[in-house]
């Protein structure tokens, strides 16, 4: 490279240096600010609602045994019927449990619960 090309090289370097430096400059000071409001605090999340999820099993069709289901087909799942079931939230196992009849209504009675 020729003196002239790496003086144009550093005069522009420079150049940019200088410009943001300009522009950090023109940045306000990010300081300690004054909430307006009460901190969110775990309290105020307790009443977000959830989506929770049971599920007793999963199976695998092919498309053709899919199109073949009709009412009164069987699907049969990949655990066995003492097997306890997965409570998911957002799509994560938070807890596993049996399935039990509340008042003509189906439940889910926790026995386990999924550490993090």
């Amino acid at each position: 490279m020729s003196d002239t090309s790496t003086d144009k090289i550093e005069k522009a370097i420079d150049e940019a240096a200088q410009a943001v430096a300009v522009e950090v400059s023109k940045l306000a000071t990010l300081g300690a600010s004054n909430p307006n409001g009460d901190p969110i605090g775990i309290e105020n999340l307790l009443e977000v609602p959830v989506k929770v999820t049971v599920e007793v099993g999963r199976s695998r069709l092919t498309l053709a045994e899919l199109v073949k289901l009709q009412a009164g087909s069987l699907v049969t799942l990949d655990r066995e019927a003492h097997e306890p079931v997965d409570i998911l939230v957002n799509g994560k196992i938070v807890a596993r449990g049996e399935v039990v009849t509340i008042d003509q209504r189906y439940g889910v009675r926790i026995t386990t619960v999924e550490r993090a």
